[in-house]
């Protein structure tokens, strides 16, 4: 990626979010709560222990990390930044540290992993131990509406159910709940080439996300889709090109 594509990123998060601070700045009537739509790539690339809100390392110093993934830690410091220094003291601010929300649209992560699946190529990535941190659509929808009624929580919030698993763990389950016994595996240099064609980049695939959200449950936040396999058996009957939906 060159530095001009770089800086259209970096500029289209962080000038958006300082114009929206001074409109809520500037207003009669401040709203009660600014959602920022965050990420939880912001955390360290690691096996040894979840992320929290807490006590998660922020990532960007990891040895042998790929210059795209301190590039994207960058972005989101910068993104958090701007947020934290916008003068709206009458609006609660929340950073919405979200992990990969997978829904059944077309288009987005799960339907490019069932699809993957389904060809045969739904193997682990790399060496299948990276966690993958998840949140079911409607879970999601769920916790931005838990996070406008509970003005406690304000600051840095993980939007994450409470089980990332290893890579290796997870594509199995999506395969089963597909019904699909096997899947070729990836090494990293397909995923490269992969990567590539889809214009995206193996960071989504191979950096180890653990991440749990300790304040939506502190808060009493329930998730209907807690663990993964049942929430792949949802999102499988739900994608639109099941050919086997009745």
């Amino acid at each position: 990626m060159n530095p001009f594509k770089k800086r259209i990123i970096i500029d289209s998060r962080v000038k958006s979010t300082r114009v929206i601070g001074q409109a809520i700045a500037q207003a009669n009537h401040a709203p009660r709560v600014w959602l920022q739509a965050s990420t939880a790539t912001l955390y360290a690339h690691r096996y040894d222990a979840p992320n929290d809100e807490a006590t998660g390392m922020i990532g960007g110093s990891e040895p042998n990390a790929p210059e795209t993934w301190r590039f994207s830690i960058d972005v989101v410091k910068k993104w958090e930044r701007e947020l934290k220094a916008a003068a709206t003291p009458n609006t609660r601010k929340v950073l919405m540290r979200s992990a990969i929300v997978m829904s059944p649209s077309p288009g987005g992560p799960f339907d490019m992993l069932l699809r993957l699946v389904r060809f045969g190529l739904g193997g682990r990535f790399g060496d299948g131990k990276e966690f993958v941190s998840w949140i079911h659509d409607q879970d999601f929808v769920r916790t931005v509406d838990w996070l406008i009624q509970h003005e406690e929580l304000d600051g840095p919030v993980n939007l994450a159910a409470p089980s990332p698993l290893p890579n290796v763990d997870f594509m199995q389950a999506l395969r089963k709940a597909w019904g699909i016994r096997w899947g070729l595996p990836a090494t990293e240099w397909m995923l490269e080439i992969g990567a590539f064609v889809l214009r995206s980049e193996t960071e989504l695939m191979l950096k180890s996300r653990r991440v749990i959200p300790a304040r939506l449950l502190q808060s009493g936040f329930t998730f209907l889709f807690p663990t993964w396999p049942e929430a792949a058996v949802d999102l499988c009957k739900r994608w639109p090109e099941n050919g086997r939906k009745q």
